[in-house]
């Protein structure tokens, strides 16, 4: 399932980044990582919304002892805000668990791939993601974790309907399937629009970096199923197969016609982008995140040297931005205007070699 990793200590992470950002897999130069989903409850309990804080802990406990010495188990009751917020910048919490109540945790294994959230709106949340576009290995990865821990929990199912969980709309499979996608072109040229309208008519949605309610931040973009009942997880995954290759399609087109018919025009945003970074002495999330977007455009484009930044580089920059990642790599809290400095110095530092083509 998941490999035992030692004493868990968070002090580490902002020195490194999950697989999801490692920049390799197929078609990585748009798809920033694949990740499935699922929810699951365990017979005998009220949702958590309805759950007392007696059988929350019992919840967390009996997770606990079925994957025990197999995993890193945090208690996010007992994490500081800060821990929690890290956790969800890198994508192993939702916000919603972050900022819940009552026992509750996060399991999750080497390299970051998988990761099980309990007591979120489901009992478990149970969730694979690596880097590129490889759902089919992801799923088969995912379907035998589902499978070992049905052997030692009595999951909720249903022989009509499926598997039974907290919101209706992910009863049935309980799965989520969705793919992190870098589309700044067709952002830039207002064409995101037609992918909205694309993803409305296929029952799909598009959301921003961490998923419902969220901006696209930096041009990033999640795409992923709305409805699980009445579908096999196979038929899910092809849905999601069937359209990515197109989009991807869409976006490679528009930054080869930029490169070729507008090439003045793409080079000046890039290098704009690069000259703010560079020379900055305070930038907040927003601005940093729109400017490392070009700057990942200008790597993919070829028109910006790899040497000395490649795309691994720029996304552990990214994470290591984010506000709970400076904190934590400071050992303290810090104000907003303190963190716009830091990060600022931070980048300077990191991207002093890098220049255009």
């Amino acid at each position: 399932m998941m490999q035992h990793t030692g004493e868990l200590n968070l002090s580490d992470f902002p020195r490194t980044c999950g697989e999801w950002l490692q920049g390799r897999g197929a078609d990585s130069d748009v798809v920033i990582s694949s990740r499935i989903r699922l929810a699951r409850n365990i017979r005998g309990f009220n949702f958590p919304i309805k759950m007392t804080e007696k059988q929350k802990a019992e919840v967390v406990e009996l997770v606990a002892e079925a994957i025990r010495g197999r995993a890193l188990r945090l208690d996010l009751n007992s994490s500081s805000s800060i821990d929690r917020a890290l956790l969800v910048e890198r994508h192993l919490i939702s916000k919603e668990l972050a900022n819940g109540d009552g026992a509750r945790s996060v399991i999750f294994g080497r390299g970051e791939m998988v990761s099980i959230m309990v007591n979120e709106e489901d009992h478990l949340r149970i969730q694979c993601i690596k880097s590129g576009f490889d759902l089919d290995r992801i799923w088969a990865r995912l379907s035998r974790i589902d499978r070992l821990l049905e052997r030692q929990l009595p999951i909720a199912f249903d022989d009509k309907v499926g598997y039974l969980t907290a919101c209706p709309t992910n009863v049935g499979t309980g799965m989520r399937v969705s793919v992190m996608l870098h589309l700044p072109c067709l952002t830039m040229k207002e064409h995101i629009r037609k992918v909205q309208r694309a993803c409305d008519s296929m029952n799909l949605a598009l959301r921003g970096l961490y998923g419902e309610g969220t901006q696209a931040l930096g041009d990033f973009y999640q795409i992923s199923n709305q409805a699980t009942l009445g579908k096999s997880e196979e038929q899910t995954v092809a849905a999601i197969k069937q359209v990515m290759p197109v989009v991807i399609k869409y976006e490679r087109g528009m930054r080869e016609a930029l490169l070729k018919e507008d090439k003045a025009f793409l080079e000046d945003r890039v290098e704009r982008a690069l000259a703010t970074l560079r020379a900055a002495r305070q930038i907040n999330v927003e601005e940093m995140m729109q400017h490392m977007s070009m700057v990942r455009l200008g790597l993919r484009c070829g028109l910006i040297p790899p040497a000395g930044l490649g795309i691994h580089e720029l996304n552990e920059l990214f994470l290591l931005c984010q506000p709970a990642h400076l904190q934590k790599h400071e050992r303290r809290s810090l104000t907003p205007e303190e963190r716009n400095v830091l990060r600022a110095d931070i980048i300077r530092n990191r991207l002093s070699q890098a220049s255009m083509n």
